[in-house]
């Protein structure tokens, strides 16, 4: 799958090396789910740092328009999709080094078959198979629901919203991951009335504030401070719920609902506008996830409510990305691509296409990575600060590594540390004195806390558990 973390993977390979590669893709761009997403969508993080190393995505810009007004512009999936064309089609293809295979399935033996003509094609690996299924997207629009729907029932998944024709009385969104935030924000952009909105929210979710995660210098003192606020509070906090606590009344982590604690992270960002939105949908439901639509009520796991044959219902149930376990990312003859920094799937990428071209042993590789699994759960903060923390202490040991990430576009953060450092400014210098002394006890007091959680027994037990998009 030729996804963000496939071609940020690929971009840097292409720089660091003389390697050629064969790409397989079984849908007809590069891209992967952002092909599949719907027509309203947009990165939830800045565009700047998003994509691949060599070229931009966007043009810096702050919005001044929108609920997203005062922060970095958020590419549109059309956008993002276009980009990975241009890169695909103008730095791999151009490059001569690259043979990519669209519409293709690559199965066992190592043979790609095409969808369109059924011929297959043998792949014999000079070198290894870069596996990039592991945080495979899964979309309403690719992942039907889960759950028994009469045939009467008006639903629909978040790309046919924006082509309904026929009007209807309400409507209903399933799930309360990211799709369905940015279902209920676009309703609300089309001047539907909040109390014609139902929100089927099984979970609720903690959210970073889009305001502290800014790489661009004109903006870096809330992204600095973001990182001084998380080791402070973990450094003061007395146990994990005093640790979110702290972490939202700073403005660091934001719900919907003050009066619901968040069993669900996923890494998510959201603007305060748009929170205030949010918030002004009232009609949520929390009886469970859906088990079956009839044409007059919905069923659910500790409960019904009604419906009516005009109701549009909006699936926003699918998985997103699978929590699963992780496992090494060099291994003999195979490279699994997965996060080796929390949140951040094009940075990790690309350092792992780093490590591959720069470091010789797979044991030091993989002591430089060491995977981060897709956050599900609040305690996935905790777990995720930690692994980054220490991956990152690991990396910046090495020179050149360390140097890398200061110039890379797809880091976005850590030049904002650099410049800060030297700031004529001495609110910034502050700062960055202030995350120096906080940095040490706050990690080993996230790392005492998740111990107490019952360690990482209690981490694995819950990726097996976890629920993801609802």
């Amino acid at each position: 799958m030729i996804g963000a973390a496939a071609m940020a993977f690929t971009d840097t390979l292409l720089t660091e090396t003389d390697a050629t590669l064969v790409m397989v893709d079984r849908r007809p761009r590069p891209g992967g789910h952002w092909n599949d997403a719907y027509p309203f969508v947009r990165l939830h993080s800045a565009a700047t740092f998003y994509g691949v190393n060599s070229a931009p995505l966007g043009e810096g810009r702050i919005d001044r328009v929108g609920w997203n007004s005062g922060h970095l512009e958020l590419s549109s999936g059309a956008a993002i999709c276009g980009y990975f064309d241009d890169v695909m089609r103008h730095r791999f293809l151009a490059s001569g080094r690259v043979t990519f295979l669209p519409s293709h399935e690559y199965g066992p033996g190592g043979f790609a078959t095409s969808r369109l003509t059924g011929s297959r094609t043998i792949l014999h690996a000079r070198r290894r198979i870069v596996d990039g299924t592991h945080a495979d997207t899964r979309l309403p629009s690719t992942h039907p629901p889960s759950f028994p729907i009469a045939p009467s029932v008006r639903l629909v998944t978040p790309d046919a919203l924006p082509g309904i024709t026929r009007p209807a009385t309400d409507f209903v969104i399933i799930g309360g991951g990211k799709t369905a935030i940015d279902c209920v924000l676009w309703l609300l952009e089309q001047d539907l009335p909040p109390e014609r909105i139902f929100w089927i929210r099984p979970r609720d979710s903690w959210f970073y504030n889009r305001k502290r995660m800014q790489p661009q210098s004109d903006v870096a003192a809330g992204t600095i401070e973001q990182y001084v606020i998380d080791m402070e509070s973990a450094r003061d906090a007395k146990n994990i719920d005093d640790l979110f606590r702290k972490l939202e009344t700073k403005n660091a982590l934001l719900r919907i609902d003050p009066e619901v604690t968040p069993t669900m992270f996923h890494c998510a960002t959201v603007t305060e506008a748009e929170l205030s939105q949010l918030r002004r949908v009232r009609n949520v439901i929390r009886k469970g996830r859906v088990t079956a639509i009839e044409p007059d009520r919905i069923m659910l796991e500790h409960g019904e409510i009604p419906t009516g044959r005009e109701t549009v219902h909006v699936h926003c149930a699918a998985s997103g990305v699978p929590v699963r376990p992780t496992e090494p990312v060099f291994q003999h003859g195979r490279i699994v691509l997965q996060f080796i920094q929390h949140c951040w799937p094009t940075f990790s990428a690309a350092a792992i296409a780093l490590l591959d071209a720069r470091r010789s042993d797979d044991a030091v590789r993989n002591r430089l990575a060491v995977p981060v699994r897709m956050a599900d759960r609040p305690i996935d903060w905790l777990r995720g600060e930690l692994a980054s923390r220490e991956n990152e202490a690991l990396w910046f040991a090495e020179p050149d590594l360390a140097e890398w990430s200061a110039g890379a576009r797809v880091d976005g953060f850590t030049r904002l540390f650099l410049a800060a450092e030297k700031s004529p400014d001495p609110a910034l210098r502050d700062l960055v004195s202030r995350l120096e002394a906080a940095s040490g006890p706050g990690i080993a007091r996230i790392r005492a806390l998740l111990e107490a959680a019952g360690g990482t027994d209690y981490m694995e037990r819950s990726a097996g558990s976890a629920q993801n998009g609802v």
